[in-house]
């Protein structure tokens, strides 16, 4: 969340910030500096009204101090609420302001003009017709669509067989991955409160995209990023535990709210998927050489997969409301003849710790906030559909990489059983 005193000195720097952005106010900038003046003027006076009532106590010593001293204790308690309503106020639009983007960040108001940093491996030619993971699916019966459908609706898929073995044993081999290059594994809650929500910027711009328990106290995880970076909501951490590494597998439930028709068929885009998170909380100093180290720690898994993949640096109008900067990992899909999003990986910055108040203390015991960090390592659903279409072979079968033969119990082919 941003500043709101660094705003206060600073107006131009919210207002370059958002147009980086494209993103618009909608009249609350108006109101957004009358609140920052009238808070101003408010503190300025509950002040002047606290030191007179401190001076009028110091003077009498505990007497009967008559009208004029009431008069000051009142007039001190009016003044204190309305700063407070004030700071509410201010509060409920700045939280609904995204994060300040990094200098590195491109220009641009959409994917189109997102950048390609880094390639890795060569897309495979085929001699044969390509199929998508959805044929490959039902003609190996590893993937029912339409009994998932028949329970839960459009956007449920159902893994059946080795394919599901398949999908679960992705996510093992992933945990493993990251363990092995530092993370603690961690086996988070799968639902949330709006207190944590609102830490990781889901809330309150995003509440239509949860899916929120009766009572509405609760959510189901979008992401497991919430979870793992709200494990330290609300404390101070010493320097010297930083950086700290979690890495977490959950189901992830999102209503993909105005996404109707998009990506519909498959497991592209679907309301519960399966996805293992990497969360950092770094010192800001550090923050970004941290964000190289978790883009790597997400590729590694396609490297080992041997699945092709680019990176790609998000422009302004493109980058997601909690992040200062985002690189998407695009792996290959042959059926498509593109790079697919497989990955975000994230620096927050201080946003997400100020909302949740994470905080770090220095050796020299100053206390500061701290960087958040999150990145998928991976997207199980879409790894498992990049990995059968770029090891499908001529017949309809697909192969299983040799790295996961161990994984899956020996079985080397997907084939219908």
């Amino acid at each position: 969340m941003w500043n709101i005193k660094q705003i206060e000195e600073n107006p131009a720097i919210l207002e370059r910030a958002l147009k980086k952005r494209n993103f618009g106010l909608n009249g609350e900038a108006e109101m957004l500096a009358e609140l920052i003046a009238r808070r101003k003027s408010l503190v300025q006076a509950r002040d002047y009204f606290n030191r007179q009532r401190n001076e009028i106590a110091r003077r009498v010593k505990g007497q009967d101090t008559g009208e004029e001293a009431k008069r000051v204790r009142d007039e001190s308690a009016r003044l204190k609420a309305e700063v407070i309503e004030v700071e509410q106020q201010l509060t409920n639009i700045v939280s609904r302001l995204p994060n300040r983007l990094h200098d590195s960040v491109p220009e641009g108001s959409s994917s189109e003009e997102n950048v390609v940093t880094y390639s890795w491996g060569e897309p495979r030619t085929f001699d044969f017709p390509v199929l998508d993971h959805v044929e490959l699916g039902e003609r190996n019966n590893i993937l029912e669509l339409k009994r998932g459908a028949k329970v839960a609706g459009h956007g449920f898929p159902c893994f059946k067989g080795p394919g599901a073995t398949l999908s679960r044993k992705l996510k093992d081999f992933m945990i493993d991955e990251h363990r092995k290059r530092g993370y603690t594994e961690v086996e988070p809650p799968f639902v949330c409160n709006r207190a944590a929500f609102f830490g990781t910027g889901q809330l309150p711009k995003f509440e239509q995209e949860l899916y929120w328990t009766e009572e509405g106290t609760l959510a189901l995880a979008p992401t497991a990023e919430v979870p793992l970076t709200n494990h330290h909501a609300g404390e101070i951490l010493s320097e010297e535990f930083l950086t700290i590494n979690y890495t977490a597998y959950t189901p992830c439930f999102r209503r993909e709210a105005g996404s109707y028709g998009k990506d519909s068929r498959g497991i592209i885009r679907v309301h519960q998927f399966d996805k293992v998170e990497l969360v950092k909380l770094a010192k800001p100093e550090e923050s970004y050489e941290e964000l190289e180290r978790m883009v790597e720690d997400a590729e590694n898994i396609l490297r080992l997969l041997g699945i092709p993949y680019r990176r790609v640096v998000l422009c302004g109008g493109d980058i997601g409301f909690s992040a200062a900067k985002t690189y998407d990992i695009e792996a290959w899909f042959p059926s498509q003849n593109r790079y697919r999003e497989i990955s975000s990986v994230s620096n927050c910055e201080d946003f997400q710790a100020r909302r949740a108040e994470m905080r770090l203390r220095r050796r020299a015991g100053r206390i500061e906030y701290l960087h958040t960090l999150n990145g998928s390592g991976l997207a199980v659903g879409r790894t498992w559909a990049a990995l059968i279409e770029n090891y499908q072979q001529a017949d309809g079968s697909v192969r299983i990489p040799d790295l996961l033969v161990a994984y899956m119990d020996g079985i080397r082919e997907l084939r219908p059983e």
